[in-house]
């Protein structure tokens, strides 16, 4: 089959996996619906285990699409201070390192909003659905330690498999929601979440970490004091921990990020 025929079977496969939705009129699409209904229909799945076959389907699937984007290694990443820091605009999805950071929110299950423009919707989809179940699993442990009702708290950080990313890992963090105005308690917050995600690269000897704007965008954190936060938290980090990272990517996606990481570090 080419690529055009197992999007064609792999759309078929979920629709028949969700029945909510196997009646869902899809002939006559083009290769760009298809692709676009694919994502949606992973996007809304509950958490629930895969079969064999739909595993297959989806994993062959998302390792085209990763090929067609290109992979993007570390070497290929100039360093932009003291050969381990550096800014990277693009797609997070693409980097090969050892972790890429997501935003979670506090179900810590993905976005279900079809093909939504977030960073969790986006690392979800390129990693496939077992990201979301093994998540699922995460959190009915901590319901089960912690209450029926827990909801991850802001600035811990959570590791799981990469599965279909290029990344190893991705470390999923709930950043801070600014409501109103920014005080000192949500820039703590914020913090944490860079704090703890490089305490579990420690933990876990993960050596390069790729991290999001956390809590820009969604979640209302001015960009600039969210990157004043993150260079800082990163820096006193690594003068209290050596040479425990080879490489810390800001990943950005927005001109005007590069803007501000570039004008912190340089």
């Amino acid at each position: 089959m080419n690529k055009a025929e197992k999007a064609d079977v792999l759309l078929e496969k979920l629709k028949e996996d969700s029945v909510e939705y196997s009646a869902l009129e899809t002939d006559g699409y083009s290769p760009e619906e298809t692709k676009k209904m694919i994502r949606s229909l992973m996007n809304v799945r509950m958490p629930k285990a895969l079969s064999d076959e739909l595993l297959k389907l989806q994993d062959e699937y998302l390792q085209e699409e990763l090929q067609e984007k290109g992979i993007v290694t570390l070497a290929e990443i100039p360093t932009i201070k003291e050969q381990i820091l550096s800014i990277w605009q693009g797609d997070i999805t693409r980097l090969k390192v050892g972790a890429i950071v997501n935003a979670a929110n506090s179900q810590m299950l993905g976005c279900f909003v079809p093909c939504h423009r977030c960073i969790d919707n986006a690392i979800h989809s390129a990693a496939g659905m077992q990201l979301r179940e093994e998540c699922s699993h995460i959190m009915s442990r901590r319901r089960q330690r912690y209450g029926g009702n827990y909801e991850e708290p802001t600035g811990t950080a959570t590791l799981t498999s990469g599965y279909n990313l290029p990344c190893d890992y991705v470390i999923h963090t709930v950043g801070p929601i600014v409501y109103g105005g920014l005080n000192q308690a949500l820039c703590q917050d914020l913090r944490n979440c860079y704090e703890n995600v490089l305490q579990c690269c420690l933990e876990h000897k993960i050596r390069s970490v790729a991290f999001c704007c956390i809590s820009t965008g969604e979640f209302h954190f001015p960009n600039d004091k969210a990157a004043e936060i993150a260079v800082k938290t990163v820096t006193d980090f690594l003068e209290k921990n050596g040479d425990c990272m080879e490489r810390i990517i800001f990943n950005v996606f927005k001109d005007s990020d590069y803007e501000i990481y570039k004008n912190i570090l340089e």
